[in-house]
């Protein structure tokens, strides 16, 4: 995919642990704002995922705004490099238990000149992916249309048809893209915020032949996540090097052969090690690298909130950083709480307490081959909402935003979002690699140095 507007970008990059100057960097992108948002209310499904994937309950999604049809209607997407065919709520959508201020705004397909219904017996109609347990399959007359059913790794679904239209996403020519045109979808997670923010449907980011950087085109895109709810960066397109020239980069794996646990569309890439501080886990390599079912494998994920690891990986870590800690925080000393079925490295202590701990808690690092993912301070813990303990619930429960994947019932590794932020991250296709760089993503959009050129 071409993308025409000119655009500067300064940001922030921190290298060795010292914030460097900005420079103007010219390319050839589009940029557009990420937002860090609350999830949608939804009911349970009865849908099992595939084998490998997380049953976890999503807090927070990234999100981005996109126009689609014509004339363009404006919708929010959750950008997700762990799917692959793109999906709107259409009208007639079916939200049996979402309040009606969190009722998401439904895309009209009748009301754009450009949309147009799959047919069944069009090629596409007969695709099978990972995200279309159920192939595609015919409605039969008088429609004839192409019925999708999705399911996710939170155990939510989506049914509806496939279908096809335009989409603008920032400055860029419009392109013409399939998706899901949604009019059934359930869910099993479940927040009481009341002002959450619902997006219309998700864009699906991953290396499969239906999503929306492979349909497209597009041989590069990267995204900065700015800490809290502040906005970072989408970026399709452009000149990596020119936005962030200290990039590490880690090849993408890939397996040729079908394995039943190992997600051949997934950024994959190789972790091998990992360290608390200065000290170095003691972990066999075979436990961090695939095995011949494909399990194990490592996942970048924007779709996912926290960082998973395996029971052999998630062991030593949690052993590590509670040893560390001892004289930072005081353990939980509750072995039966276990927050979403994951997080059981958990601490009791105040806001204050915390705050001041943060900066002195070890560095967690995922060191994978030719870069690192550093996560310190505020981003190692999660306070658990609802929980409190100690006198008048002075203290706050907090965990440890490193969950276990055996205990989650999944297969893999997965590197969420939330230990991407200020974090600048490329996913490089054209050359099959992922680059990381610190970075103040904050500042990147606060000073409102990002600005187009016609």
């Amino acid at each position: 995919m071409e993308m025409e507007p000119i655009l500067l970008l300064c940001l922030s990059l921190l290298a060795h642990g010292a914030e460097t100057a900005c420079r103007e960097a010219r390319f050839t992108g589009t940029v557009l704002p990420l937002m860090r948002v609350q999830q949608l209310v939804l009911p349970p499904t009865t849908h099992s995922p595939p084998p490998n994937r997380l049953r976890f309950r999503h807090d927070v999604s990234l999100t981005v705004p996109v126009a689609v049809g014509a004339p363009p209607q404006n919708v929010t997407m959750v950008l997700d490099t762990g799917s692959e065919l793109s999906w709107l709520r259409c009208n007639g959508s079916r939200v049996p238990s979402a309040p009606p201020l969190q009722a998401p705004a439904a895309f009209n397909g009748s009301a754009s000149s450009t949309y147009a219904a799959a047919h069944c017996s069009s090629p596409e109609c007969q695709w099978r992916g990972r995200d279309l347990p159920v192939p595609p399959f015919c409605a039969g007359p008088p429609s004839n249309s192409c019925r999708v059913s999705l399911s996710y790794a939170d155990a939510s679904s989506a049914d509806g048809i496939l279908a096809a239209d335009t989409f603008l996403l920032g400055g860029a020519p419009p392109v013409r893209a399939l998706f899901g045109c949604v009019t059934s979808y359930s869910s099993a997670t479940a927040t009481n915020s009341s002002d959450s923010e619902a997006a219309t449907g998700l864009l699906g980011m991953n290396r499969g032949s239906l999503s929306f950087v492979t349909q497209t085109a597009t041989l590069r895109f990267a995204y900065c996540i700015a800490p809290g709810d502040g906005p970072g960066l989408l970026v399709l397109g452009g000149d990596g090097a020119a936005l962030a020239p200290q990039l590490n980069y880690t090849p993408l794996i890939q397996i040729s052969r079908p394995l039943p646990y190992f997600d051949r569309v997934a950024y994959s890439v190789q972790l091998e090690g990992i360290r608390v501080g200065a000290a170095l886990l003691p972990i066999p390599k075979s436990v961090l690298a695939p095995d011949h079912t494909g399990a194990g494998q490592t996942m970048v994920d924007s779709g996912t909130q926290f960082t998973f690891l395996l029971a052999d990986a998630y062991a030593p870590l949690k052993g590590e950083f509670l040893n560390q800690t001892s004289a930072l925080l005081a353990p939980l000393g509750e072995s039966e709480f276990v927050f979403q079925g994951a997080f059981d490295a958990c601490f009791r202590a105040s806001e204050a307490r915390v705050a001041a701990a943060s900066q002195m808690l070890p560095e967690v690092g995922l060191v994978l081959r030719g870069a690192e993912v550093a996560v310190g301070g505020e981003k190692l813990l999660y306070r658990v909402p609802g929980e409190r303990r100690g006198e008048g619930g002075a203290e706050a429960v907090w965990c440890l935003t490193f969950g276990n994947s055996d205990m989650a019932g999944m297969s893999a590794y997965v590197i969420g979002h939330h230990h991407q932020q200020n974090v600048w991250v490329e996913y490089d296709l054209q050359n099959g690699r992922v680059g990381f760089a610190p970075a103040r993503c904050d500042l990147a959009t606060a000073t409102q140095r990002l600005r187009a050129r016609a």
